[in-house]
């Protein structure tokens, strides 16, 4: 036993055996778990309890099963009298028929109550996690996020609901078996009771060793889905450069503590099982001999120590079941511990009680000394940033890398919050409004043009779900996407893929600008919308791209100054506070950090006097 307390030790030393990917959730108790997912399953609480009825009858039919045992031997073996075995046998398929109508309807509603119940709990949590700000997303791992929504989930319910049938059903057996055994010679059922809590104290020594063996498997399992997600989401990288052992034995190594956690579960549960076996055959030899005196003394016919043995087994059965299902309940509630963490994990951004709708909007777009850190960095994104945008107006923010333009975006999207300062919209402190509806305001064209798993036509409509399909149609058209969108083998309604394979990269970005057409928000913010595009499919955007800006206040994050130069103001940031703001030809005219930056990047874009000489 401290053999396998030290290897556990070993087996659940943070980063013992490699960098560590998916932090241990803190332990909670089965009775805080019953208390926090019980309500989930309120309900089908009528459902649950015709389950649980159905429960109590199946071992009642089960005792006056083995009773008519001793019916058989005591009235029709050792008389030799056949008489009374045809009321027996009636009986007997009398109560196996009802016997199997019971068990058929208690199976059924568990698994629907189960799998309903598993649902509600998934959307539940799917929900949470869409709730959660960028940055509480950005901290864990996708794989990890998908193997808790999925197993772990699942694993709540044999808790809350499964375990709770299966501990009645065991408990009701217990019960029976055990009334009967008193029935029929109380003084040898005391003896053969004994063992019953050395079943239990065996039990509850082992079932904390499985528990700590059941939570490095699970933060195992959630480890391994994050490198399989990585890996995959990223394969054309892996793949240039050579990266494939490397991610293989990455794989291997978070698959290997699977292993020995399941290695180290399965050395407790096989030491667990002889120790049981030893404590039933010592509890039926002492019924033996102990049964056998007293049928010489009279107190017992042949056909009750018969039978007053088969009980004896049945009720070791669910005394057994009580000690499996601890372990069971103590395995799946690693789990339940993993999905109260996340749940338990607040948004860092959330609407304020009684929150109003900022309604329609001018687009009148407003930064006031505005500081901002990411969780857990060494510094300031943002310094004490300044800037506005009126409507019609089309401000850049440009910059080096790590300057801070992005952050902004992030900030009007709500998807953080500032610091200090404030970022209001129309005069409005954007914390003083609903999420929701200040995002119904702002149109997004992202550096990443994302494609979702559905029909082109439902990508679009993304933009505003309510869209007829007149509107979808004359956004595409107005985004340059028409054409292609009809050559497709079924036009609108052709599937895309969640990677956008289909199309190539400029016409992924031009059904994003049609999505933002149909939004028709007041304000836009173009993130770098010409990044990973050649210069045909950049100069194919330059007139969607203008429709889309005409008369919002548009908002232009880029790092190639070569396209920003007709914007009506120019914001240059470095290091996260604003250097220089103007028009492109007064920012020129100042030789400042913009004229700098603007000749690297021409002279980088000329061609050189070789490729002029071709």
């Amino acid at each position: 036993m401290n053999a396998l307390r030290a290897y556990l030790r070993r087996l659940l030393v943070p980063g013992g055996d490699g960098p560590q990917l998916v932090a241990e959730a803190p332990g909670v108790r089965v009775r805080e778990i019953l208390r926090r997912f019980w309500p989930d399953a309120r309900p089908y609480r009528r459902w649950i309890l015709l389950g649980l009825v159905f429960a109590a009858i199946v071992p009642a039919i089960e005792t006056v099963e083995i009773w008519m045992f001793k019916l058989v031997v005591d009235e029709v073996l050792v008389p030799g009298d056949l008489g009374p075995l045809g009321w027996i046998v009636l009986a007997y398929v009398g109560l196996t028929l009802l016997g199997a109508l019971i068990g058929f309807a208690d199976d059924y509603i568990a698994a629907w109550v189960g799998e309903r119940f598993v649902l509600n709990l998934r959307t539940r949590v799917f929900s949470h996690i869409q709730r959660l700000s960028g940055g509480d997303l950005d901290r864990r791992r996708l794989g990890d996020l998908v193997s808790r929504m999925t197993g772990d989930v699942a694993a709540i319910e044999t808790v809350a609901l499964s375990g709770v049938a299966e501990l009645l059903s065991a408990t009701l057996r217990i019960v029976f078996f055990a009334g009967a055994l008193i029935y029929l010679d109380w003084s040898l059922a005391l003896v053969a009771l004994v063992i019953a809590p050395l079943f239990w104290l065996t039990a509850r020594r082992f079932s904390r060793l499985i528990r700590g063996a059941s939570r490095e498997k699970r933060r195992r399992s959630g480890s391994l889905s994050a490198v399989t997600e990585e890996s995959l989401a990223n394969s054309s990288l892996v793949q240039a450069y050579n990266r494939q052992d490397a991610e293989v034995e990455r794989f291997r190594r978070e698959g290997e503590g699977i292993v020995q956690a399941e290695l180290a579960s399965t050395r407790i549960r096989a030491l667990f099982t002889p120790v049981i076996d030893l404590l039933e055959l010592a509890a039926a030899l002492m019924v033996i001999g102990l049964g056998t005196w007293a049928v010489t003394e009279g107190r017992l016919s042949i056909g009750g120590l018969l039978v007053f043995l088969a009980y004896l087994t049945q009720l070791l059965g669910p005394v057994r079941d009580l000690s499996s299902l601890s372990n069971s309940v103590f395995s799946a509630a690693a789990g339940a511990e993993r999905v109260i963490e996340l749940l338990d994990e607040e948004p860092r951004v959330a609407d304020r009680d009684g929150a109003p709708e900022i309604g329609a909007v001018r687009g009148v777009v407003q930064v006031e000394g505005v500081s901002f850190t990411y969780p857990g960095a060494d510094g300031p994104a943002l310094e004490d940033v300044t800037l506005t945008a009126a409507p019609g107006e089309t401000v850049a923010l440009v910059g080096p890398s790590g300057a801070g333009k992005s952050t902004i975006a992030k900030l009007l999207l709500r998807l953080h919050d500032p610091d200090s300062g404030a970022v209001r919209l129309d005069a409005q402190d954007l914390r003083d409004v609903t999420m929701a509806s200040l995002r119904d305001n702002i149109a997004v064209l992202m550096q990443e043009t994302l494609v979702l798993q559905a029909s082109a036509r439902d990508n679009i409509a993304v933009g505003r779900p309510d869209a007829s399909d007149e509107e979808i149609v004359a956004a595409a058209r107005a985004a340059g996407a028409h054409e292609f969108l009809s050559a497709l083998p079924e036009g609108y309604d052709t599937m895309l893929d969640a990677r956008g394979r289909r199309l190539s990269g400029g016409q992924r970005q031009r059904v994003a600008i049609a999505r933002a057409l149909v939004r028709d928000a007041p304000v836009l913010i173009l993130d770098e919308p010409s990044t990973g595009l050649d210069e045909l499919a950049r100069r194919r955007l330059v007139e969607p791209l203008a429709r889309l800006m005409r008369g919002r206040t548009s908002i232009v994050i880029s790092h190639d100054l070569l396209t920003v130069r007709d914007a009506d103001r120019i914001v240059v940031l470095d290091g996260g506070r604003v250097v220089e703001t103007g028009t492109h030809d007064e920012l020129i005219a100042r030789e400042g950090v913009y004229a700098r930056l603007f000749r690297e990047r021409a002279a980088a874009t000329r061609p050189s006097p070789a490729a002029v000489a071709r």
